[in-house]
């Protein structure tokens, strides 16, 4: 009897995080439109904002916001409107080359990647005169500059950009290979081919397919506004958010490494055909987005990513997060149903990025307010009040019933619970998937570690 009620406790408690509440919180105010948060990757649990006008600033590891920017470059950025430091990504190997690669218009409307490297004295200070230009894409308008960078699995940093502007893709640039608007571009920032600052992978969709004109950086084409892309950390999986027209904001989903992919524009938005000219009504080789919404839900989607942190418990990992500028309510996308949509919950503020933290938990920016906010859940369980939200703690993983931070019967009739249960909690070691003699014996290494 008490082992039944001790299971029917478990399994209560499991029920809570599934249906678990998510809000926000204020992590740090008075960044000037931040355009994007990030992180190193180096240990130091910092976060990099940027700000549109053209600095780079630090919240330190305790979510202080340092004095002092991490980069200035306001003098070489033009901002305002859709333009300015839109994009950040630190080199995977930042710890030891101090590498990092900045998105900015400049003062002629152009769109530049540039690299730079942290100072050799001071972790919290770039050195301004390490700047090196690797690419500059001329901009025929002021609108769609596209504005996110990131590195890849393959240590390939990736580049979203827009279709150059004004409306409805005057110039057809989105589906032309020979040019580099409106698509999605791969390169390789450790090596340069002749006549350029970066290398072209040999292994990009279009690097080789006969046409002497035909751009070999391009990974992706077909996109409007590609403002806000990532990958899951975990998978590689690739999402791209693409900003509509007038009608309809898209999400494409590319399985990790699949690219060559034509995404519509500007013959579709979303599954819909525009109607302009010189469009079929449906091609074979355009691909599907995997959502989009209407214009009477919002107008302009802000991507975010997949969640693979800790503090929002199992419930929320793998669900990919996102946002709209012009109504603020966050939605995620469950990948292991058809990438249904559902509100998390909403907001009244205009959110133009989202972002994420060493650990994988999400944060995001609004540009009305100068504010950076984290999603938290609204009652984080912490059974032992150690401080540390539950689904983080990492030092007993054999501790699983009260008192915590001991080992006793009563966690070996919790495991008992799971496993008969074929809870996934339980299933400890290959094969996984099943529950057997191999999940029993890993619990019991587990149990005979004890507690730290």
């Amino acid at each position: 009897m008490q082992r039944s009620m001790l299971l029917c406790g478990l399994l209560a408690f499991a029920g809570s995080a599934a249906n678990a509440q998510l809000t926000s919180q204020v992590y740090v105010t008075g960044i000037n439109d931040p355009t994007f948060v990030t992180n190193a990757g180096d240990g130091s649990n910092r976060l990099f904002v940027l700000d549109q006008t053209g600095k780079i600033r630090i919240i330190d590891g305790g979510g202080n916001l340092l004095p002092t920017p991490f980069l200035d470059i306001d003098i070489l950025v033009s901002s305002g409107g859709e333009r300015g430091l839109l994009g950040l990504a630190f080199h995977p190997e930042y710890e030891t080359n101090g590498k990092f690669y900045v998105n900015y218009t400049n003062n002629s409307g152009a769109t530049v990647i540039a690299e730079y490297r942290v100072s050799d004295t001071d972790p919290d200070q770039a050195d301004l005169l390490s700047g090196r230009i690797l690419l500059t894409i001329a901009q025929p308008y002021s609108n769609h500059n596209g504005g996110w960078i990131g590195f890849g699995a393959d240590g390939y940093l990736y580049i979203g950009m827009g279709d150059g502007g004004s409306a409805n893709d005057p110039g057809n640039r989105a589906s032309n290979l020979n040019v580099l608007l409106g698509k999605i571009l791969r390169i390789d920032v450790d090596t340069q081919d002749a006549g350029l600052q970066y290398g072209i992978p040999a292994d990009n969709p279009f690097q080789a397919d006969g046409n002497s004109a035909t751009r070999g950086e391009i990974w992706d084409y077909g996109v409007r506004n590609p403002w806000r892309c990532s990958f899951d950390r975990e998978t590689g999986d690739f999402w791209i958010a693409d900003v509509g027209q007038n009608a309809w904001e898209e999400i494409n989903f590319e399985p990790a490494g699949q690219g060559g992919n034509h995404y519509g524009w500007r013959c579709r938005e979303g599954f819909n055909a525009t109607g302009l000219s010189g469009c079929p009504s449906s091609d074979p080789a355009w691909v599907d987005p995997v959502h989009a919404y209407s214009h009477a839900l919002g107008c302009s989607i802000t991507g975010g990513y997949a969640y693979r942190g800790c503090e929002l418990g199992d419930a929320w990992t793998g669900k990919y997060f996102f946002s709209d500028y012009c109504t603020g309510t966050i939605w995620y996308l469950d990948p292991d149903n058809n990438f249904a949509r559902s509100t998390a919950f909403d907001t009244p503020y205009n959110i133009v990025s989202f972002g994420e933290d060493e650990q994988g938990e999400l944060y995001f920016t609004n540009i009305s307010n100068n504010t950076v906010y984290k999603l938290v859940l609204t009652n984080p369980p912490d059974k032992n009040n150690d401080g540390v939200i539950d689904t983080c703690e990492t030092g007993c993983p054999a501790d699983l019933a009260e008192p915590f931070g001991t080992l006793n019967i009563f966690d070996i009739q919790a495991y008992i619970g799971l496993y008969n249960a074929q809870d996934p909690a339980a299933d400890l070691a290959e094969p996984f998937g099943t529950w057997n003699i191999f999940d029993i014996q890993a619990y019991i290494g587990l149990y005979n570690q004890g507690c730290p």
